[in-house]
């Protein structure tokens, strides 16, 4: 184990601010960042890292140093078409120029809150979010990770219903604490943390029958319900979208056993799917909306939770604390940043922009998929949550893998690549749209020839 050694420290941190405070680095300095980056991640962050990053090159070198509306560069200027967006963060794109300037200025009047006077900007934010959301959505709790904004769902349906089961569905991803990884629905995330949360049920997800089964059996052998956790397309199980009316279905199913719905729009919200919010889709206001990824417009991490007023009883009226108090949640920063995110998307109607380059990309895949049906299987989307299915995993990082060599960013989902999503920021033109298709069809050639299909 190394000793403290302030010394040691405080030369590499005054070194390391430089190379961030520099505007253009020398080679021998980029040199030393990449052998350094690596020897870091192997000794002090999980070497792991970097055989996941190999999952889409064989060389480890390229290290992320800057980024700017669609694309990232590594340290050698190399630049990268983002199809990954983040895993839906980048909607309105890397370092929006018009998020960025607010985030600027409030960064210059204040970052961090005090903790106990008015925070305008977290009432500001909230009244706006009431605003754009379905129904009679109102009262906002705010948070830093998707998985503590669903941890804030989970805790508040219990308050409001007394309940405490919960019904999820098999294949949901709702992040990785010990609560939202109880929902989850794929047992590699969850088998080695058993037993968790016990009063979780997993139904099929699109089977709105089996959940009002599983709801109606619980209650007759006495168990209450506190509430149902689904995503309206689930994304890290390969962009599953249900049958038209599975959410009109579950939030009748809600209401007739008095169950809150909770939605989790943290990846399908914010014009993500074509709409402002994919509950659009069926008209459904939930009892409990959780949001994140895009909220913060590709520049601070905000998430949070969105209840409607029926949810925020008289305990935590009396008791502001009850339901949990981030230090961090709801800061200046990221609250300027998740206004000026909204103000971008409606001035530019995003939700609009997302489903029309979703509709495009979708009619060129198709075609693909018609000409080369042995290795592209299916295609899902809806708006820019876009998903390709192969025929086995080793397929899906080849195509991965290719893409990467042809300077394009994408990723599987359920750790895996059978399924590769295509979730790009919203302002991708339409030319780059055109030549990441080329550059996915040269891949597809390759990986045909490489498992002769």
């Amino acid at each position: 184990m190394t000793a403290f050694n302030r010394e040691a420290a405080l030369e590499q941190v005054r070194r390391i601010v430089g190379y961030i405070e520099k505007p253009e680095l020398t080679k021998d300095e980029k040199d030393t960042i990449v052998k350094e980056s690596i020897a870091n991640f192997n000794e002090n962050v999980n070497p792991g890292w970097l055989e996941y990053r190999k999952s889409v090159s064989t060389d480890a070198a390229f290290v992320e140093w800057t980024d700017s509306v669609d694309h990232f560069e590594d340290l050698y200027g190399n630049e990268f078409i983002d199809c990954l967006g983040g895993f839906g963060i980048y909607t309105c794109g890397h370092r929006n120029p018009e998020i960025l300037k607010t985030v600027k200025a409030q960064l210059d009047r204040y970052a961090l809150h005090s903790q106990e006077l008015v925070d305008p900007l977290r009432g500001y934010l909230a009244n706006t979010l009431a605003k754009i959301t379905p129904g009679d959505l109102q009262y906002c709790f705010f948070t830093n990770g998707g998985a503590e904004a669903v941890e804030m769902a989970l805790k508040l349906a219990r308050l409001a219903t007394g309940g405490r089961w919960y019904i999820s569905t098999v294949g949901a991803f709702h992040g990785k604490s010990l609560g939202a990884i109880s929902m989850g629905g794929k047992g590699a995330y969850r088998e080695d943390y058993l037993p968790m949360i016990q009063q979780v049920q997993h139904v099929e997800y699109g089977n709105a029958e089996a959940m009002e089964v599983a709801i109606k059996n619980l209650q007759t052998v006495g168990e209450k319900v506190a509430g149902v956790i689904i995503e309206p397309i689930q994304g890290e199980a390969g962009v599953i979208i249900p049958p038209d009316g599975y959410l009109t279905k579950v939030r009748e199913i809600c209401d007739k056993y008095g169950v809150a719905m909770i939605l989790d729009e943290i990846q399908t919200g914010m014009g993500r799917c074509g709409t402002m919010w994919r509950c659009e889709h069926e008209g459904v206001t939930p009892d409990i909306m959780t949001y994140g990824k895009a909220f913060g417009g590709g520049i601070m991490p905000i998430t949070g939770i969105i209840a409607r007023p029926n949810m925020w009883g008289q305990k935590l009226i009396d008791n502001p604390w009850i339901l949990g108090s981030p230090t961090f949640g709801g800061n200046p920063l990221a609250c300027s940043a998740a206004l000026a995110t909204i103000k971008f998307m409606l001035e530019n109607d995003v939700p609009k922009m997302a489903k029309e380059k979703g509709d495009y990309f979708m009619v060129k895949l198709n075609a693909l998929k018609e000409k080369y049906p042995t290795v592209l299987k299916a295609i899902r989307g809806a708006g820019l949550l876009i998903c390709m299915e192969f025929p086995e995993a080793e397929v899906g990082y080849e195509i991965t893998k290719g893409l990467f060599s042809r300077k394009i960013m994408t990723a599987g989902t359920l750790v895996n690549a059978k399924t590769v999503r295509i979730e790009p920021p919203a302002v991708l033109s339409y030319e780059k749209i055109d030549h990441v298709m080329a550059m996915l069809e040269e891949s597809i050639i390759d990986a045909k020839k490489e498992f002769n299909l």
